[in-house]
């Protein structure tokens, strides 16, 4: 019996990953606003944008970054890309931010939401003021940056495309504050997807589950505490702009956090010993 559901799942899943129509060339010259787009999963979407010949403005914390993303996507042929430098953490700066793509690029056909506001892993990340920080850049941002846009994504019937995590579907230990925004954002654009289908409202939300980000401050962030190796960068953009293009409802990279997910709701309360499996526990809690 555990055999035949075990296939089963392997071909739900086989199915559900292969049949995605996806089309490369739908992504010439679309007008794409991508955040946290200078390092990690955000730059590799970038560089896969301009290979498919999309218009691009760019969006992250550091110029100098940004600056050379840029020039490396103007090598990749990209048509049209420009950058904005942008505070997260500064209630001003979404509006802005969406307000110069709109000058740039005459409208959007795709929101990519992608930055983060990372913590260090450990008790002391439990802080209000820790939580409040991170709550602006990891969730009011992707609210405010979503709010301005939609109305040219709903005249391009575009889409929304969130780069979230699996700590905001499943509860982790030691990561209080940040799975708080996380599990956030799912209930907001869960939600608001129901929305726009009762509003007959033509805007795509894809949300993408992804493991540890590959970039240094990630890794940094929970170096000694987790034993969870970082998804390598170029192939989870591809699969976030795979998911975006085919305006599927969820991307999960990798593969596998979809079954746990699943599994999640059928086993509510894991041991233990699972957890621990995954945590250097001591070095968390003296973090």
């Amino acid at each position: 019996m555990k055999v035949l559901l075990l296939t089963g799942l392997g071909a739900l899943f086989f199915a559900y990953y292969w049949d995605d129509n996806f089309d490369p060339a739908s992504l010439q010259g679309a007008r794409v606003l991508l955040t946290g787009a200078n390092a990690g999963v955000g730059e590799e979407l970038a560089y896969h944008y301009a290979r498919l010949g999309s218009h691009l403005v760019l969006t992250a914390h550091t110029e100098a970054f940004l600056q050379k993303v840029v020039g490396n996507c103007r090598k990749l042929g990209a048509p049209k890309v420009f950058y904005i430098a942008a505070d997260m953490a500064s209630p001003e700066a979404p509006d802005s931010v969406v307000q110069f793509a709109l000058d740039k690029l005459g409208g959007l056909d795709y929101l990519v939401l992608n930055h983060i506001g990372g913590a260090p892993a450990g008790t002391r990340a439990r802080s209000a003021q820790a939580t409040r920080w991170l709550m602006q850049v990891n969730f009011l941002s992707y609210v405010q940056l979503t709010s301005r846009a939609l109305p040219s994504l709903t005249d391009s019937k575009g889409s929304l495309v969130v780069v979230s995590s699996l700590l905001g579907r499943v509860p982790a230990s030691f990561s209080t504050p940040y799975s708080a925004a996380k599990f956030a954002l799912d209930g907001f654009f869960g939600s608001l997807r129901r929305e726009l289908d009762v509003q007959d409202v033509n805007v795509a939300i894809t949300m993408c589950v992804l493991g540890l980000r590959d970039r240094a401050s990630a890794a940094e962030a929970v170096r000694g505490v987790t034993k969870v190796k970082a998804a390598p960068g170029p192939k989870a953009a591809l699969a976030v702009i795979r998911g975006g293009a085919t305006r599927a409802a969820g991307v999960f990279y990798p593969w596998r956090f979809h079954l746990l997910c699943l599994l999640r709701r059928w086993l509510p309360r894991p041991r233990a010993w699972f957890i621990r499996q995954e945590l250097n526990v001591t070095a968390a809690a003296a973090a």
